[in-house]
């Protein structure tokens, strides 16, 4: 198992991480073979190592960031957030949208009856010709692809429509405590608010939208349009906060949204889980900005600067000073912020410290496809990627564990 761990971890700082290239590599490379101690483990064994042992690796994360902190890497004195499009194991071609999904059942249906009749018909010619149950042949290929196809998309289907039942009562939920509040505040003002209430969907008719998709290679990921190149990926959105010190990843995850919206808050509580404290200042970009974020009591000790609005590549205008107008609302409050002297400073750091990471990972490193499949095993096999990122800046800092 240590041989094991050393190979995999070496081949994730190299950008090497198939187990078929570093059973090659055993061979092939002189790190590689020392590191095996000249034993070359098959690729079957080191998938099958890296699935079943999957969650300690993870743990390595953790461990490796420890030592970061002990080499003073890490000062949490600004953390940056942004998240990036990883691709999934799977094709997006081998997705399909829930409206396609009833069409091609309907069709497919139409097709096993057709060849069912037609090999009905055969066995009864045949049974005429050669007597009753002198042969039984196998089902013929045909009927057996559509009905393998017929099943995956009545799954798929099927994954969906739990999925928007799920989700509809998750906003019955909401729709119920709304109705609480708002019955408490006509009740303090003595009369009852104008307007439509919150309305709530019923959880036994909700249907999927339409537009809806499920991947049949790996059903937990998503279509989802990458910001580099503007295309349209199979994939999921990976997570870093980073710290400025020396760009260590402090706070990792993977999440099925492709927007960054709701990960503001997770990933600041992971950093202070991780850490033990939270960072003095953070910033994002305009995708994680809302009122609720920002404005939310477990951030309250983090000096937050999250734009509202997109960034601009244009001339800034000259530092606002003097305090936002009193009846300024958050976004315009934190607008102001960001035009100070101190916010234009701040804010302008978020790229140099969080951009060149993904750029180190996915550029230099060559991570651009997750190895795994399923949201579980992607979030494990991000730590590692994260763990052997910050494995090599502890390593080109040249610090050493001092020992006893």
């Amino acid at each position: 198992p240590r041989m094991m761990v050393r190979v995999l971890i070496y081949g994730y700082c190299r950008g090497v991480a198939s187990s078929r290239r570093i059973e090659r590599a055993t061979y092939e490379d002189v790190a590689f073979r020392y590191l095996a101690a000249d034993q070359h483990p098959d690729h079957d064994t080191i998938a099958t190592f890296r699935q079943e042992q999957l969650t300690p690796l993870a743990q390595l994360f953790v461990q490796v960031l420890q030592l970061c902190q002990r080499a003073g890497l890490v000062k949490l004195g600004h953390v940056a957030l942004d998240g990036t499009k990883i691709k999934a194991n799977a094709s997006k071609h081998k997705a399909m949208s829930y409206e396609r999904m009833e069409k091609a059942e309907k069709e497919l249906e139409k097709e096993v009856q057709a060849l069912l009749a037609e090999a009905a018909r055969v066995d009864a010619e045949e049974d005429g010709k050669y007597g009753k149950g002198k042969r039984g042949d196998e089902l013929p290929k045909e009927l057996a692809r559509r009905e393998g196809r017929l099943e995956k998309i009545r799954e798929a289907k099927a994954a969906l429509e739990q999925e928007a039942k799920e989700a509809a009562e998750k906003r019955q939920a909401e729709v119920a405590a709304q109705w609480q509040e708002r019955e408490k505040q006509e009740r303090e003002r003595g009369r009852k608010f104008g307007g439509r209430p919150p309305q709530a969907p019923d959880p036994q008719e909700a249907k999927p939208e339409p537009q809806a998709q499920r991947n049949f290679t790996d059903p937990e990921s998503r279509i989802m349009k990458d910001g580099a190149t503007k295309e349209f990926v199979q994939a999921y959105n990976a997570q870093a906060a980073v710290d400025s010190q020396a760009q260590v990843i402090v706070g990792a995850a993977v999440t099925q949204e492709a927007n960054d919206k709701k990960q503001l808050i997770p990933m600041l509580k992971e950093v202070k889980a991780q850490m033990g404290r939270s960072p003095r200042q953070a910033t994002a970009d305009a995708g994680y900005f809302s009122e609720p974020n920002v404005t939310d009591a477990q951030l309250r000790e983090i000096d937050l600067f999250v734009a509202p609005d997109g960034q601009k590549h244009r001339e800034k205008p000259p530092p606002t000073t003097g305090p936002p107008p009193s009846d300024a609302s958050v976004a315009e409050q934190m607008r102001h912020k960001l035009r100070t002297a101190e916010g234009q400073a701040v804010y302008k750091l978020r790229k140099a410290v969080v951009e060149p990471v993904f750029g180190q990972i996915k550029e230099a490193r060559g991570f651009r496809r997750f190895l795994l499949r399923g949201l579980g095993k992607v979030q494990a096999e991000w730590q590692m990627i994260c763990a052997t990122h910050n494995l090599l800046k502890l390593f080109r800092s040249g610090w050493s564990p001092q020992r006893a």
